[in-house]
């Protein structure tokens, strides 16, 4: 199930804001290397993927549910998805 703020992430005319950062240039010309080996047209959309995977990675991190973080340390720790699955079911049936 989608968290509403994923949902909201999905839609494409979202609106959008202008910012501006200072990065160095060697940074720059390597996104701009780098670009188009992961098939991106500019280092600007490469860079937006960047901070996405990284927003998505803290989110999950830290605005996760306790049962949540709990589901993934015990994933970590090699309990089987299908244990975890069952437990998930039971715990939405209480």
């Amino acid at each position: 199930m989608l968290s509403e703020r994923l949902k909201s992430r999905m839609v494409k005319d979202r609106p959008m804001t202008s910012i501006t950062l200072r990065i160095p240039v060697d940074v720059v010309e390597s996104m701009k290397a780098i670009a188009p080996l992961r098939g991106f047209a500019g280092y600007q959309t490469l860079l937006k993927l960047y901070l996405s995977d990284g927003l998505r990675r803290d989110e999950a991190l830290f605005m996760a549910t306790p049962t949540a973080r709990l589901m993934e340390a015990l994933r970590k720790h090699g309990v089987p998805q299908a244990v975890l699955d069952d437990a998930a079911r039971e715990m939405e049936s209480v």
